[in-house]
């Protein structure tokens, strides 16, 4: 293995992240300018075709740059050696015929169609449209910082502005690490949308709360920072040794436990932070492989899990305490879907609903009983790449 410098590292990424996120507009192109396709086992071709197509048409890379670098890997091994002829001709190709070949392309292109299907049925075509493009643009960082008061101080400091919400937003090149205040623990990087649910518990200075599937810990830190005393549970020591490494990084501090929540003792507790595990399909804008890698049948495996949890956080409340619960997905089955049986079923928990204005959330992140629910298209901006809001629903409960 070798090492890339930053700036070679941040080509790959840009490349690879341009071709996931883009992958389905590629593939139609592709199928338009190979007439009979490739054969099966040209894999590493179509690989190396997806990487050479990105380049040029959505990448600053000139295209004769991008053509040469498909042909030598090509050429570089012997499986895909004979079709080095081809790579070139399609790349020349689509470096003539660029502009023609992006006219009138359908954006949905990039979302498979039992995505695409699931969003009309649940949010109406113009909406399921909308979040298809919020998808397809790559998402600039959100911080949460330490201090809220000093949000302004920082978004200046990072080149960045203040949301509604009170996260930081900035365009970053290159690693987080490298940006005033990380070193001094002054913030985190979360989205706006994922640093809500922790809020929506108000005050919880000097309040115990559990915080369960924590890692890698924004809200966790959210908690500590609020002056919460905080138990941090995940299943997963890896993810926590990242949750520990950020306490440390912003001297917080919160008891951190390697468990499964599901066989968990502990409690009861103030308030308990339940951000399930799910389909993540309000993420796409960060993580582009989502859809290439989800099927429709994992929802209802991830939906079957969310139910056990939530009952199992619920057990862990006091009375008179709050539960939290959410998740970062799309997915009705995995949000209001959920509450609706776990009141139906539970008559000791009532909702409390968010109400508009309350923490700067506006009427169209609400839904009609009052949960959350966050859309890749809200918080729009003049600037694409400063808009949007990862996809998320969280629910407020009050233990009676």
């Amino acid at each position: 293995m070798f090492e890339l410098a930053d700036r070679d590292r941040a080509l790959a990424r840009a490349i690879s992240a341009t071709v996931l996120r883009r992958l389905g507009t590629l593939r139609h192109l592709l199928a338009r300018l190979l007439e009979r396709g490739l054969p099966a086992s040209a894999t590493r071709v179509e690989i190396i075709l997806l990487v050479g197509a990105a380049q040029i048409l959505w990448l600053d890379i000139p295209g004769h740059a991008a053509v040469d670098l498909a042909v030598r890997l090509a050429r570089s091994d012997r499986r895909s050696a004979h079709y080095a002829g081809l790579v070139n001709a399609v790349l020349r190709r689509l470096v003539r015929q660029r502009t023609h070949f992006l006219a009138d392309l359908d954006v949905t292109l990039d979302t498979p169609a039992w995505f695409m299907a699931r969003w009309r049925r649940h949010y109406g075509a113009d909406m399921a449209r909308a979040i298809a493009i919020a998808n397809d643009r790559e998402a600039a960082l959100d911080f949460t910082l330490k201090a809220r008061a000093q949000a302004q101080l920082w978004a200046d400091k990072l080149g960045g502005r203040v949301l509604p919400t009170g996260s930081v937003r900035a365009v970053v090149h290159g690693s987080a690490a490298q940006l005033p205040g990380y070193g001094q623990g002054a913030w985190w990087v979360q989205d706006a949308a994922a640093a809500l649910p922790a809020r929506l518990l108000g005050d919880v200075a000097g309040r115990s709360v559990a915080d369960l599937c924590a890692a890698p810990g924004g809200k966790t830190a959210q908690l500590a920072a609020a002056g919460a005393t905080v138990v941090a549970v995940d299943r997963s020591a890896r993810r926590l040794e990242r949750l520990r490494q950020n306490l440390v990084r912003l001297d917080l501090k919160a008891q951190v436990v390697e468990a499964d929540v599901l066989a968990w003792q502990g409690g009861p507790f103030d308030a308990v932070v339940l951000d399930a595990p799910c389909s993540s399909t309000g993420t796409i804008r960060r993580h582009p492989d989502i859809p290439w890698i989800k099927q429709e049948s994992d929802i209802a495996v991830l939906a079957s899990l969310q139910r056990q949890l939530l009952a199992r956080a619920a057990d862990l409340v006091k009375p008179g305490g709050l539960l939290i619960y959410s998740t970062c997905s799309l997915e009705p089955e995995e949000g209001t879907e959920i509450i609706r049986d776990f009141l139906s079923a539970t008559k000791s928990f009532v909702r409390r609903p968010i109400m508009p204005g309350e923490m700067q959330v506006t009427e169209d992140w609400l839904t009609v009983e009052g949960d959350l629910r966050t859309l890749p298209c809200h918080l729009p901006d003049a600037n694409p790449v400063m808009a949007g809001l990862d996809g998320f629903y969280a629910a407020r409960l009050e233990r009676a």
